[in-house]
């Protein structure tokens, strides 16, 4: 199990060689062709949750560890879905770009190293209070799969047989 912790440390060092040709790791929802915008502003913290990510075959965008760098990525590459650090460097709230991702159809999750978050951002997927396990990470990845990403994602998903095709 891996644990991300407020402070940035993984308890449990990630070694994965993972590629898009090889099933997820065990336990890990199968994100192949999810773009997912990655905002943290721990390095390691955010290097690991990467690895999870590409573990899970999902395509990562980021880390980056401020809305003016998450912006830029956003322009070039308009992401499904985005896990944001609530708190980023040097004192900066990821407010505002919560509700840009929102108002362009991103579902956000919303990470943060408070267990009560002073005004939480409204009409989130989730949101992932640190140190939080793989199950949790897992668990919130699940509630941001939207009708636009790819059905194998969305556990709400009609059967094959009467399964519409996606836009």
């Amino acid at each position: 199990m891996v644990k991300f912790s407020p402070k940035g440390a993984v308890t449990k060092k990630l070694l994965l060689t993972s590629d898009v040709h090889d099933p997820p790791e065990a336990g890990c929802p199968d994100l192949n062709g999810v773009r997912i915008l990655l905002v943290e502003d721990s390095l390691s913290l955010g290097e690991a949750m990467k690895s999870l990510l590409q573990a899970c075959r999902a395509d990562v965008i980021g880390p980056v560890a401020s809305a003016a760098e998450a912006d830029r990525l956003i322009s070039e590459n308009l992401p499904d879905a985005a896990l944001v650090d609530i708190n980023l460097r040097g004192g900066e709230r990821s407010d505002g770009l919560i509700d840009r991702l929102r108002d362009q159809g991103v579902r956000v999750v919303v990470t943060s190293g408070y267990t009560d978050l002073p005004s939480a951002p409204r009409n989130v997927a989730a949101t992932l209070s640190k140190p939080f396990s793989e199950a949790q990470f897992f668990a919130a990845l699940l509630a941001m799969a939207t009708p636009k990403m790819p059905q194998h994602v969305n556990r709400k998903r009609k059967p094959d047989s009467t399964a519409s095709a996606l836009p």
